[in-house]
């Protein structure tokens, strides 16, 4: 499985990366933010691309999310 970096950044730069690594071809990326609006904004892509989301939230409010397709 992938993963993607995007904590420290945000929006849009969050969505931007998750885009390009779906059209890239991924089938399974975990995902790693502190944006809490980047996460919002990435759930809501990734489900309309028809994947489904795994959301973890620490008690730091960082956020993992493992999508599969």
């Amino acid at each position: 499985m992938d993963k993607l970096d995007v904590r420290g950044l945000s929006c849009p730069m969050p969505v931007l990366q998750t885009k390009k690594a779906i059209d890239k071809g991924a089938k399974e990326l975990l995902i790693l933010g502190t944006s809490q609006v980047a996460k919002e904004n990435v759930l809501r892509l990734v489900k309309s691309q028809g994947f489904d989301a795994n959301l973890t939230v620490d008690e730091k409010n960082d956020w993992e999310m493992e999508i599969k397709k």
